[in-house]
């Protein structure tokens, strides 16, 4: 096991110097499954790579952190939230994190930095990663019945339970500004987990609300949902130089797991975006989709083999 951690820490961190993006995230998602084994040997791994010069790079670092559920990366996520050089697209990551960990005892920073904090993006993202530790330690989540997602990511909100699934319900509560944004996240991951056409068309209109936390995340569950049809409206997103950084990555990424036909020529024309987040995210997105068609060609050869 730590000969395995030595060698992914060495691919993560570039330690030759000459690491392909795209293989360093593979080494991090490699150490994300070892992180959530409780093996801390990985999640120090990670803590190393925050030297790093990426936002991409470190963003996912603490989303991987986050995902791992594993109290040990709580003190790397708030050194990373109180660090104000840092990408304010990694300090909300690290915020993001502490929510999906759900240690009460983050509760205290997450509710200083969502009073103090300059950056929207941070106050909103550590208004949901509290409601979020206070919802995961309350009755109501002991009781809400919320059906089986085949997501098994950590969300920043549940779904809305599994009886609320009108779809054109949740699009109301979705936009309604007047709503808590932990609220409006329940809405967004339920329409997530429907998956109809319905709902994609009502998780469409999400791209315009005026937080950019907002809209990256829909960007996200499109990512997730990997569907067709959210091509087009993810496509506009990613060509709209106007945009925040921080969603036009997340259309990046979205668009390379949706991966058609279509998406591939797409995704070739930013990598050379003015945005170094935007340009590295094309570049990871094409590498993953690349690294997955090679494995499933390998693996068909080994069935044909087989036969």
């Amino acid at each position: 096991m730590a000969d395995e951690v030595s060698q992914l820490r060495a691919l993560l961190i570039n330690e030759s110097g000459d690491v392909p993006l795209g293989q360093r995230f593979r080494a991090l998602f490699s150490l994300k499954s070892l992180g959530k084994e409780g093996v801390n040997s990985a999640i120090d791994a990670i803590d190393e790579a925050f030297k790093d010069d990426s936002a991409l790079l470190k963003h996912e670092l603490a989303y991987v952190l986050g995902q791992t559920h594993n109290v040990y990366a709580v003190p790397t996520l708030q050194k990373v939230l109180k660090d104000e050089s840092q990408d304010p697209m990694v300090r909300h990551e690290a915020a993001e994190a502490l929510g999906a960990i759900g240690d009460a005892q983050s509760l205290d920073l997450l509710r200083e930095y969502f009073v103090n904090d300059p950056l929207e993006v941070i106050r909103q993202t550590c208004e949901l990663a509290i409601a979020r530790i206070e919802w995961e330690h309350s009755k109501q989540a002991a009781e809400e019945v919320l059906g089986q997602s085949e997501f098994e990511s950590i969300d920043p909100a549940p779904p809305l339970p599994f009886e609320k699934a009108d779809v054109s319900e949740l699009q109301r509560q979705l936009m309604d500004q007047s709503r808590p944004l932990f609220e409006r996240y329940r809405a967004m991951f339920r329409l997530r987990d429907i998956g109809t056409q319905e709902s994609v068309d009502a998780l469409i209109t999400g791209f315009k609300d005026p937080s950019a936390l907002f809209r990256h995340e829909i960007a996200y569950v499109f990512g997730q949902l990997s569907d067709p049809r959210s091509v087009d409206a993810l496509v506009e997103v990613l060509k709209n130089e106007e945009e925040e950084g921080m969603v036009r990555h997340e259309a990046a990424e979205a668009l390379g797991s949706i991966a058609t036909d279509e998406v591939m020529p797409v995704l070739h024309e930013f990598l050379k975006d003015k945005e170094r987040v935007v340009r590295e995210s094309a570049v990871v997105a094409l590498d993953m989709y690349e690294y997955e068609r090679s494995e499933e060609m390998e693996n068909a050869i080994k069935v044909i083999y087989c036969l």
